[in-house]
Parts: C-alpha cells; structure tokens; sequence
C-alpha cells in the first residue's frame, strides 16, 4: 500500500508539473507547482475526499457535502453518481431526524486499506483481521482466506482458522509428517485430528500467536 501511494503521488506530481515540456497541464504558477507542501495537499485532498463510480467505466468524483460524510461499519447511507456527474447521497433506509449521515468507506474488519487511504482506523467494527502476511503461502495451502483471519475487538476471541494456520506452520517447521496429517484433517473437515495437533502444540502456537 505504501508503494502503490507513493507511485501514485509521483504521478499525480508529475502530471501537475508535466515535467520535461514548457507547457502546463493547469493554469497554476510555478511557485505553485513546485511547491512540494502545496503539491501533497492536494494530492491528500483528491486522495481521501473522491468517491469512485462504475457507469460503466469507472470514474472518481469529488462532491461537495457528500465527502464531509463520515465512516460507519453499518453505514445508513450510499453515495451514488449518475451519468451526469451528478453526486447523490441515497438513504439505504429510513433515517431518524437528527442522526449522522454515514458511509462505507471500505471493510472495516480489513482496516490497513483505510488507515492508509483516509489516516484513520475503524472504531465501530467488531472484528479485524489477523494481519499474518509473512504466513501468506501457508494461508492459501490450507485453503484459506486472509478475511477469514479475524479477531474480536470486543472479546479478544481468536478464530479457529487463526489458530489453523499458525499451528499448521509450526508442523511445516517441525514435523512434516504431523503437518501432512494436519494439512488432510483441514480438508477432511476432521475435526478429531485437528484437535488433537492443536492440543499438543497449544502452548507453540500461543507463543507463536503472541
């Protein structure tokens, strides 16, 4: 995420100064273009302040009003913009008189994305995910998925599959033969062999976790 934004800054700075030709792409000065503080305002302001629309192609629009609506995980509203450019704000039901307008502005159990996107991480969602990226291949062996990953906010309850994937990378370190066995009870659904390995190696993969 922080190379793709960096990347994307680049651009964004380069096709404001259009580096290389005598002509501007906006009417804007040089003191103004070259102002490197100027420049990542703006960029900010584009960056966490459009909403983007398939119809069908995809288009990203900066609506006055409509980008002062906050985050929600259960949001009552959705921001729609029509062929005309037009940016609506639709009820997703009906709202009570006086209550805050909110949004979705991404998964809120995923909150790196918004973190980097808007600065911000989700206070209102009840589970986030286990951000196990150096164990990515032992993920997907098992047949899992990083959104299934999740722990409780409010609990601290670490999901079954959590425990799977740190257990099965431990076996995969350890004892091959008993990460084959593991490996067969995740896709069996044999729930017998898998509670036997995590009983026996509940206190590695505790610390493992830790």
């Amino acid at each position: 995420l922080t190379s793709n934004e960096r990347l994307a800054y680049s651009h964004f700075a380069r096709a404001l100064r259009n580096t290389g030709d005598v002509t501007y792409y906006l009417p804007l000065s040089e003191d103004t273009i070259f102002d490197d503080d100027v420049i990542k305002w703006a960029y900010n302001v584009a960056l966490t302040r459009y909403h983007e629309a398939w119809q069908p192609e995809c288009v990203k629009v900066i609506g006055p009003m409509a980008d002062m609506i906050n985050h929600s995980s259960e949001p009552n509203c959705e921001i729609q913009i029509d062929y005309e450019g037009n940016v609506n704000v639709i009820a997703l039901y009906d709202i009570e008189p006086g209550s805050p307008l909110s949004i979705s502005l991404g998964d809120p159990t995923n909150p790196t994305p918004i973190f980097a996107q808007y600065g911000f991480l989700p206070q209102d969602c009840a589970t986030i995910f286990c951000k196990a990226m150096h164990l990515e291949k032992r993920i997907y062996e098992l047949g899992y998925e990083f959104s299934e990953l999740l722990f409780s906010t409010e609990t601290g309850e670490i999901a079954p599959k959590v425990w799977d994937v740190f257990l099965y990378d431990l076996l995969k370190q350890n004892d091959s033969g008993g990460a084959q066995q593991f490996y067969e009870a995740v896709q069996n659904n044999d729930e017998g062999t898998k509670e036997y390995y995590h009983g026996e190696y509940f206190a590695y993969t505790l610390d493992a976790l830790k």
